[in-house]
């Protein structure tokens, strides 16, 4: 079990040292920077969905011949679903856009903005939790340096997304220390709904395909509804492409070479 708790907390790990830039850096990270890291992070994620989760998923259901993409389809839906239904229902705040989503709420805007990130990393906790449940129970086609080749990827691309957090709080007047520990607080929900979600799929293993899809479809949804607007946003989105690139490529290396 112990690389099991490891592979849960790297992740987190990504998202508490990238908060930690607010004791480091002076200032807040640039329009253009940012849209560099949102873009990198979605390039790992759309990889990660695709060979870590969605193959894996498939491979699995092989049994059924060419209807082996049926639990894949059904679980990436279920997963799309199931994120539009907390962006909907939870108020929160995309910095970048300037944009607040949910139903109405006199929330403080520092708040609503760690909501925005939270929600992001709903997700990428679920995704490493149904990995190595599969690896646990060894019924997905999963290996070690799999697992570990997400939870990696997903730490990498936690950093800048610790910072993103951490340092526009401190911007807009709140302190260093508060700043950090609500960008930690942020990337905690990851290692709890990892642990819910082993627990969880140890219980239904039959129905890991549909687990394995589920989370990439909640994935892209964050890609496609978060990221990719806000590397988009104003001038120079094309460095948020390159980024996105070179994050896509980075994590299909990972995966492929350690999976």
């Amino acid at each position: 079990m112990k690389p099991v708790i490891l592979g849960l907390l790297i992740p987190f790990l990504g998202t508490a040292a990238g908060a930690g830039c607010v004791f480091f850096l002076k200032k807040e990270l640039s329009a253009r920077v940012q849209q560099a890291l949102m873009g990198f992070a979605a390039g790992v994620m759309v990889a990660a969905s695709i060979w870590s989760l969605l193959q894996p998923a498939m491979d699995q259901a092989s049994s059924l011949g060419r209807w082996a993409f049926l639990p894949a389809f059904l679980g990436f839906w279920l997963g799309i679903l199931f994120l539009l239904l907390l962006d909907e229902v939870t108020p929160h705040l995309h910095r970048n856009i300037g944009q607040t989503e949910g139903p109405r709420s006199r929330l403080a805007r520092t708040t609503m903005m760690v909501l925005a990130v939270t929600i992001h990393n709903i997700p990428e906790g679920m995704a490493v939790g149904v990995v190595y449940a599969g690896l646990l129970n060894g019924s997905a086609h999963i290996t070690s340096s799999g697992a570990l080749a997400l939870a990696l990827g997903i730490a990498i691309q936690n950093f800048p997304e610790g910072a993103i957090i951490s340092m526009p709080l401190c911007a807009e007047g709140a302190s260093k220390g508060r700043s950090f520990w609500l960008g930690v607080l942020s990337g905690a929900v990851e290692p709890l709904f990892g642990a819910l979600t082993v627990l969880g799929a140890s219980l239904v293993v039959p129905a890991m395909p549909i687990l394995l899809s589920f989370a990439a479809g909640a994935m892209l949804y964050v890609v496609v509804e978060e990221l990719i607007p806000e590397m988009s946003a104003g001038r120079h989105s094309n460095v948020g492409v390159l980024l996105f690139a070179l994050g896509f490529s980075l994590m299909m290396t990972l995966d492929v070479a350690l999976g």
